[in-house]
């Protein structure tokens, strides 16, 4: 993983914590919630305050998510809102948290001036030591509070004021004067500078998992289902109509068709469109290039021209299926047929707009994990644990490719690729709707035939 690393591929956009009040402010919260504390001076938090050296230093990388369903967060600063989130069990947990830190911005700016805030994603699911486990988690609430306690402590002291503006005898009541002052020096003056936490609960009806080899949940649809990445067999019975493995093509298709989640990569010709395809055909060119132990580095679209001359005769059909309707694009080529049973027709599909893209955007990019980049930007566990597996050619091309494609312009190629979509890693840019939608790349235009 060293390659990915350099190149900030890899936990990148961390926050870096070097200065001893922080790391002491860390370790105070750290011990509150876990009992843990770290010999680390330097490391680096990712959005909930998990650190991958911490995580070695422990052996556990799941040190602030106990089992994997119980994430608990330490925020030394507002800005590990831009931050990624590591080691993630659940496709929820970075958005609710980003949004909690976003909407009390200001009380957590004042908050961590003085102490760290630490806290929990709260369900009612302790352990999920079975699939059908994961169904009983319906809402995620947020608990949270400086580790002395500044945000309880100013709740009491309000409710101590009110009783001191409405109780007869409040003006002579010397013992809740002098509570109120022991209070005020801990908390500050909360009816100028009020630090209450706004209460939070979030749904959890759509959502992917990592428990038991991967699995999207989709409850909040109209033809609800479940779709597991290892074997359904294995899996067991589930409390949801429909369960579908990898293996179910055509019946994933259809959910999604049904749902109205997905729509066509082309709509429409464009230059756009066809240079996605493109990108999409150079990626499988590489990856059989890579098997055959070619040298990558540094390749450019000749080169792989090139090497899928030389190994037409090797190139999967889902190649075969992207050409084909390239030559529609570009050519005027008859309208290929891909069916949902074809390995090229999941690469031909992107999420439509809805609150549920970026879950539809991880399911595509698992079904299609020829193409590198939409794996990376959509589904990095998945990104990673495959990285480990390919031959070095591959890895080299691949970062080599994301440093110079997609490092200069993350949120210009996620807006290329995915249009409506917002970031999945960055604050949200204002977009041109119009210009995305009038040429693609997979444009709502419907020009051109079939």
């Amino acid at each position: 993983m060293h390659r990915l690393i350099e190149k900030g591929l890899m936990f990148g956009n961390l926050i870096r914590v070097d200065s001893p009040i922080l790391v002491e402010r860390y370790n105070r919260a750290l011990n509150h919630l876990t009992g843990l504390k770290t010999e680390q001076e330097v490391f680096h938090i990712d959005i909930s305050g998990y650190s991958p050296e911490i995580g070695d230093e422990l052996e556990d990388d799941l040190y602030l998510n106990h089992k994997g369903v119980n994430r608990q967060f330490i925020l030394l600063t507002t800005e590990q809102a831009t931050a990624p989130l590591l080691n993630a069990k659940f496709s929820t947990s970075r958005s609710i948290l980003r949004q909690f830190i976003t909407e009390n911005r200001a009380e957590l700016f004042a908050l961590t001036a003085r102490d760290a805030v630490a806290g929990e994603l709260v369900n009612s699911v302790y352990v999920a030591d079975t699939p059908a486990k994961l169904f009983n988690i319906r809402k995620i609430a947020i608990e949270a509070d400086t580790t002395s306690g500044t945000v309880a402590t100013a709740k009491k002291l309000g409710a101590m004021i009110d009783r001191f503006k409405t109780e007869p005898n409040g003006w002579y009541d010397d013992v809740l004067i002098a509570d109120m002052i022991g209070m005020a020096k801990k908390t500050g003056d909360v009816v100028r500078n009020p630090v209450a936490l706004r209460q939070m609960t979030f749904g959890q009806e759509n959502f992917w998992t990592d428990h038991f080899g991967g699995m999207y949940v989709f409850r909040g649809v109209a033809h609800p289902a479940a779709i597991v990445a290892t074997q359904k067999d294995e899996i067991g019975a589930l409390p949801i109509p429909f369960v579908f493995d990898f293996d179910d093509r055509s019946a994933i298709a259809k959910f999604l068709t049904l749902n109205d989640l997905v729509e066509p990569i082309m709509e429409a010709r464009g230059v756009d469109s066809a240079a996605i395809l493109h990108q999409k055909m150079d990626f499988i060119v590489a990856s059989v290039a890579a098997e055959m132990k070619e040298d990558l580095a540094g390749a450019t679209r000749r080169d792989l021209r090139r090497l899928g001359r030389q190994y037409a005769d090797q190139l999967p059909e889902a190649w075969q299926g992207l050409a084909a309707l390239l030559r529609w694009a570009e050519e005027d080529g008859p309208w290929p047929t891909i069916t949902s049973e074809h390995p090229a027709y999941f690469y031909t599909l992107r999420a439509k707009a809805h609150p549920d893209a970026d879950l539809v955007n991880m399911l595509l990019a698992e079904l299609t994990p020829l193409d590198i980049r939409q794996l990376f930007i959509c589904h990095k566990e998945v990104f990673y644990r495959k990285y480990a597996d390919w031959s070095d050619e591959k890895r080299a091309y691949v970062v080599d490719f994301l440093d110079r494609e997609y490092q200069v312009d993350k949120a210009g190629t996620r807006e290329a690729l995915f249009g409506h979509e917002d970031p999945m890693t960055e604050i949200p840019r204002i977009r041109q709707p119009d210009l995305i939608t009038r040429v693609g790349p997979w444009g709502a235009v419907t020009r051109g035939r079939r």
